[in-house]
């Protein structure tokens, strides 16, 4: 019983259980008067702690600072050592954002498709809960009529996992000519497994995908894994 809370506890438990006086108890386990008498004068920071974490949420990469200016403004006094103390109780720390990957060599444009279920883009992005937990969304999208034709959202989208998703896809709607992605690893995506891969893309092939990230690319040629598989 180091802790002020383990000994008020105990003297609470001496006085109900052996109906001594509240000094008794003190004096048989050794506790000070006063501190087990202590009632704590901090102030509830409840209101705070849920305006807080509605501020992050819509305001994601906002750090404490500037959390602490927009709760100020809302007339809330509030000392920045608090807050800050509070912002990280509730684990509202922004992720630092890695570099960006980008490609070597000279790059050819692709040739744009004339028609539907010709070439698919495959994309991954990600956001955070308000529990800082990452999650990740798969978008398959037709380069020829901009239909998003699968939306897969998961805390972890591994390689097995994004080629069960292309099967089913395939399964629905037949298969496409050519599958391109800008943000696939080597290791990271596990279907076709048959498929070569290519340098990676030009800055032509993504500058029509909105929203997409710029690291290197692959592509599989549908045809050639039919054949070698």
């Amino acid at each position: 019983m180091v802790t002020p809370v383990a000994r008020r506890q105990a003297v609470a438990h001496l006085c109900s259980s052996f109906e001594v006086s509240q000094r008794r108890a003190c004096e048989v386990i050794g506790a000070d008067r006063s501190s087990v008498r202590y009632l704590s004068l901090r102030p509830d920071d409840a209101t705070i702690r849920v305006r807080l974490r509605e501020l992050a949420s819509v305001r994601r990469r906002f750090g404490y600072r500037r959390l602490l200016l927009m709760i100020r403004s809302e007339g809330v006094l509030i000392n920045h050592k608090k807050l800050r103390r509070l912002y990280a109780e509730e684990q509202l720390q922004v992720r630092r954002r890695g570099g960006r990957k980008r490609a070597l060599g000279t790059r050819a444009p692709m040739a744009l498709p004339q028609g539907p279920n010709q070439r698919w883009s495959l994309d991954f992005v990600s956001d955070t809960l308000t529990d800082s937990r990452r999650f990740r969304i798969l978008a398959v999208v037709d380069d020829f009529t901009r239909e998003c034709i699968a939306l897969v959202a998961d805390t972890s989208l591994a390689g097995a996992r994004v080629g069960r998703e292309l099967d089913a896809v395939i399964a629905r709607r037949g298969r496409p000519m050519m599958i391109v992605s800008d943000k696939t690893g080597p290791s990271s995506l596990a279907w076709p497994s048959c498929a070569g891969r290519s340098s990676p893309g030009s800055s032509d092939t993504t500058s029509h995908r909105a929203n997409r990230s710029r690291t290197p690319s692959w592509k599989a040629s549908m045809d050639d894994c039919a054949t070698s598989c």
